[in-house]
């Protein structure tokens, strides 16, 4: 192993403006040694919390400010000891101690703190990894280390919780069974030794219990009998420079949530499918494929379709290009 890949972070690192945060390889490996941790999937959006001094700022994981949409975290990070840190984790609504998504959207679209904190939805953020402490870089040390001084650094009060581990002990099958038995979204395992990457890693493996993934709209079909808004939406996934079609998902919207899909539609409009092999769905409309949704699924049809598809929520946080078939 290098020297660089566990460098001695400078005591003079300034707190960084942006963090692209590690993410990561969807993977059906169970079997995992000592040298492998494991930690809980939480189902949620991704935040890197940033405190530089009287500053505290709350970013996405493509870097949208969240500081108004979650003021109950961006108070719990002014109130820290710590003067200078940069924290990774996810920020989740919790319903009988599951993870909800379709909950966190109630937060997700409110943007003046007032509302946010008047909607009815708490929010917690689960702290996992840390990348800068008083002047220190820790990127380069290990998981374990920078998760020993994420514990002892951060005082877990309010919405902060911090993300236990366990050491992987051979099979994970039997853990992961049990975590998807609690209602969890899966499993993370994560090289115990491994530095912090800004970009997509194998040291980083996502062990799902449900299958659910983004995906990219390119259209939707009209709206049958008393339905409002429209009937189902057409989503695709980037291969190769391509978007290829996936299906539709025509279920798991409320009558305000099929309205307010609607009226973004109708700013998308293309006279051209985006997709590219030929959709025939009857009465399709086509739009600009930038809007990314999450949806849940049993499986992939040989056809590449998905199979029993269920809308979960609209992914503000991710960039359409990056929408890739996860399994």
């Amino acid at each position: 192993m290098d020297a660089a890949h566990h460098r001695r972070p400078r005591p003079d690192d300034p707190v960084p403006d942006r963090v692209t945060p590690m993410l990561a390889v969807l993977s059906d490996r169970r079997h995992f040694d000592d040298t492998w941790v494991l930690e809980r999937k939480l189902d949620g959006v991704r935040a890197i919390g940033f405190r530089d001094g009287d500053t505290v700022r709350l970013a996405s994981r493509t870097g949208q400010r969240l500081e108004n949409t979650y003021p109950e975290i961006v108070r719990a990070l002014a109130d820290q000891p710590q003067r200078a840190f940069v924290v990774d984790g996810e920020i989740v609504a919790l319903d009988d101690g599951r993870t909800s998504f379709e909950r966190l959207q109630r937060r997700m679209q409110l943007t003046r703190p007032s509302a946010a904190l008047a909607s009815g939805v708490a929010v917690t953020y689960f702290l996992f990894d840390l990348l800068h402490l008083a002047g220190h870089d820790t990127t380069g040390l290990p998981l374990r280390s920078r998760k020993e001084l994420l514990r002892e650094a951060v005082r877990y009060t309010g919405p902060l919780r911090y993300t236990e581990h366990h050491t992987a002990t051979g099979d994970a099958g039997q853990l992961l069974d049990a975590a998807c038995a609690q209602g969890w979204e899966g499993l993370i395992a994560k090289r115990a030794d491994g530095r912090y990457q800004q970009r997509r890693s194998s040291d980083w493996l996502k062990l799902k219990c449900l299958t659910a993934q983004e995906f990219v709209v390119g259209g939707y079909t009209e709206p049958a009998g008393s339905r409002a808004g429209f009937g189902a939406l057409l989503l695709g996934y980037h291969q190769g420079g391509r978007l290829r079609y996936a299906g539709k998902v025509g279920t798991g919207y409320d009558t305000a949530t099929l309205r307010r899909l609607r009226g973004l539609l109708d700013e998308r409009g293309l006279t051209e499918p985006p997709f590219a092999e030929p959709v025939r769905e009857r009465g399709a409309h086509w739009v600009r494929p930038d809007l990314v949704v999450q949806v849940a699924f049993t499986e992939w049809t040989r056809d590449g379709r998905l199979r029993a598809p269920r809308y979960l929520g609209l992914r503000q946080d991710k960039r359409p290009e990056r929408v890739v078939r996860e399994g």
